[in-house]
């Protein structure tokens, strides 16, 4: 059954990482099965915090993209001018969403008077973003589903970022309205659906973050690989790749590398963008860490290629942050069956799942000792291969993102009715 899909959301394709890139695939995937789909979002900026060619020049306007799909589906994309703070903090973030969501809502506005969308996806970050798809199902009827990504507000609280309590609950009210005009709420792990509905006292469903298991898959001999990005074949790759901001506390690495120079063999890389990173490259030239390497991030084409060259992948957060966001990096270093070295503290709901599945080494938070014990033990581990295929085995069977998707549009054909199983 054909549906009309509307997305609202500020992170979007062509973003390689991130809710982006979730967005991105999710409506993409919708698009191909069928569905008229619409997008409201901004141009290409995370994660270095910089609008991305080719939407440079055009990045102060609207502009609108077409796609149309052998199945009949079409994907259009609307793009709204935002503005993107070169050095994000708490205040400069709350600009930027509220340029967003006065761009958007003036695209959406002209929406009003055309034919309804039947449901509409909001996703957060931005919750404004979930006040624009709640003004569009009381004006027009449409079945709204806001899904979250990461408890944005509680997030800037607990990390500090926001510390006025009569701003923190003017945006605490703010999103109980859109919890209220919301048909249904969803969330990507176990943890962030238990406070959410804690706070809205309803049941709030499952979705987790997918991989593509078809485009991210092992490949058994990394030697070649290690070549073709700079290494050489007996060397020992410790890659973190992702976003490069202060959440993930990446200034561990920099202490663990310093432990690690007596072992020249150890090569540690932080790849990816980020505003953080120019802070962490002066931290390591001061430190004379000739150990570590900063590179871009890779182009997608190569992306499988480059996870695959990593020995040993790092997960890093801080304490305070790993019940608030599940790291979507995550989901693709379990596509590749990587050998995850995993921060998260006990009772959380990533040290849950990784030591439920065996799918990782898990050491304490915000902890350097145990960083750096951590990477010396699976350096010295010569046999990884329970937690690499415990790894991939999870990602093929729970993260497929056919598997996701399929079972997110069945529960959409369901309307007002829908809802996922809670996990």
């Amino acid at each position: 059954m054909k549906k009309r899909i509307l997305y609202i959301g500020y992170n979007f394709s062509p973003e390689l990482t991130g809710i982006g890139k979730y967005s991105g695939e999710m409506m993409e995937w919708l698009a191909q099965s069928g569905h008229d789909c619409s997008v409201i979002t901004s141009y290409p900026y995370y994660p270095q915090w910089e609008v991305q060619e080719p939407y440079v020049k055009n990045r102060y306007w609207f502009l609108k993209e077409t796609t149309n799909y052998p199945s009949g589906g079409r994907l259009t994309v609307y793009r709204c001018p935002m503005y993107v703070p070169k050095q994000p903090s708490g205040l400069t973030r709350i600009l930027s969403d509220f340029s967003f969501f006065a761009s958007a809502l003036l695209q959406i506005m002209t929406f009003c008077c055309k034919k309804k969308y039947t449901h509409v996806i909001s996703v957060a970050p931005t919750f404004l973003a979930g006040v624009l798809g709640a003004f569009y199902k009381k004006i027009k009827k449409a079945n709204h589903l806001h899904h979250i990504q990461d408890l944005q507000i509680e997030a800037a609280a607990e990390l500090g970022m926001i510390k006025s309590k009569p701003l923190l609950n003017i945006l605490f009210r703010v999103e109980n309205f859109v919890f209220n005009n919301s048909q249904n709420i969803s969330s990507i792990s176990d943890a962030m659906i238990k406070r959410i509905s804690k706070k809205t006292k309803r049941d709030v469903a499952f979705l987790p973050n997918w991989a593509d298991t078809d485009f991210f898959y092992p490949i058994p001999n990394n030697d070649d690989l290690k070549v073709k990005f700079g290494f050489k074949p007996d060397d020992t790759t410790v890659l973190y790749s992702g976003g490069i901001g202060e959440k993930q506390g990446l200034e561990n690495i920099l202490f663990a590398a310093q432990s690690l120079l007596g072992q020249p063999k150890v090569k540690i890389i932080i790849c990816g963008s980020g505003p953080y990173k120019e802070i962490l490259k002066k931290k390591a030239i001061e430190m004379q860490l000739q150990n570590i390497y900063f590179m871009p991030l890779q182009p997608k084409e190569n992306f499988n290629e480059f996870l695959n060259m990593a020995d040993i992948h790092l997960v890093i957060q801080k304490k305070n942050a790993s019940d608030l966001v599940m790291p979507s990096k995550l989901t693709t270093i379990l596509a590749v069956g990587g050998a995850a070295l995993v921060t998260a503290n006990e009772g959380t709901d990533l040290h849950n799942i990784v030591s439920k599945y065996d799918m990782g080494y898990l050491i304490e938070a915000e902890n350097r000792d145990a960083l750096t014990a951590g990477i010396v033990h699976l350096t010295q581990t010569a046999n990884l291969c329970t937690i690499k295929k415990n790894a991939h085995g999870y990602a093929k069977e729970f993260l497929n993102i056919n598997t996701v998707m399929k079972s997110l549009d069945q529960k959409l054909l369901q309307d007002l009715n829908y809802q996922c199983s809670l996990s």
